[in-house]
């Protein structure tokens, strides 16, 4: 499949549960799909096996409307990509999620290399020692992590273990922010979350300081992430995309690539130019 003349595939409806999602859900996943597609043909012969891992995988299909438009959520997407991956791992906190994302694998795409996971990231950090192959010598191994929870959910401390086993990061930075969840609610009632997805008090009062808007909070917040990041010795790109949310009020949101192997303004730059090509041929 290539993501510059094609859309994400479509599925009948199965009886099982699916995802609710607002229609700008479908361009991100879009955009993932990209960045996947990218990542994985540069790194095609230049390694011996590509991982592809979702910690927050889902059931694996999104619903616009009444169940009438469903379309793949990034699992099944990923598995419909004619690119050199090895091996997929699904992960979710919510074991009948993945129970139903179980059903659709081996319905559409039995023939892959899946691994279900249940449980939290912070959870699954030493399976993933066990169950994702390293480098060593001459065998070359890369591993493209999606980090996209919608929320708060992923702490930083899990990334950084995530990091020692050689992981690159795919996190979009998309939360819930609108006048309800507000910025005030996430500094104070939801700040211990918010400390752990960052890290640490320290990166709290840094974020909270002087912050009088949403917009605000979220700009500072995207920023001291991409702070950690480059401490851990990633290299780094953002991209920026619409948001048209009821749940995040935001004019736009933005998307994380981090990776020591390969070259990130590169990778973005392949993204940038697909999407010029879409746009393009939907003229």
């Amino acid at each position: 499949m290539n993501p510059a003349s094609s859309s994400l595939l479509s599925y009948p409806d199965d009886g099982f549960s699916v995802t609710a999602a607002e229609p700008w859900i479908k361009g991100k996943i879009q955009i993932i799909q990209q960045y996947l597609h990218s990542f994985a043909s540069t790194m095609a012969g230049k390694v011996d096996e590509v991982v592809f891992i979702d910690l927050f995988a889902g059931n694996g299909i999104y619903s616009l409307g009444t169940r009438k438009d469903l379309f793949a959520a990034s699992s099944l997407m990923a598995l419909s990509l004619e690119v050199p991956i090895t091996k997929f791992i699904f992960c979710d906190p919510e074991e009948e999620q993945l129970r139903t994302l179980k059903i659709r694998v081996n319905k559409y795409f039995r023939k892959k290399n899946v691994l279900l996971l249940d449980g939290k990231p912070e959870e699954l950090v030493q399976k993933f020692s066990h169950y994702v192959p390293r480098s060593k010598g001459s065998f070359k191994v890369a591993v493209f992590c999606l980090c996209d929870s919608f929320s708060f959910d992923l702490h930083f401390d899990t990334v950084n273990r995530l990091a020692e086993q050689g992981f690159n990061f795919l996190i979009p930075f998309s939360f819930a922010i609108n006048d309800r969840l507000d910025y005030r609610f996430y500094l104070k009632e939801n700040k211990d979350k918010l400390r752990k997805f960052l890290n640490g008090p320290g990166d709290l009062d840094r974020l909270g300081q002087d912050i009088d808007s949403n917009y605000q909070f979220y700009k500072r917040l995207v920023q001291i992430y991409q702070n950690n990041m480059l401490a851990l010795g990633y290299n780094l790109s953002l991209s920026t995309h619409k948001a048209d949310s009821g749940l995040m009020e935001l004019p736009t949101y933005q998307i994380g690539f981090f990776s020591k192997q390969v070259s990130t303004k590169a990778i973005q730059q392949n993204v940038e130019a697909t999407r010029h090509t879409q746009f393009e041929l939907f003229q």
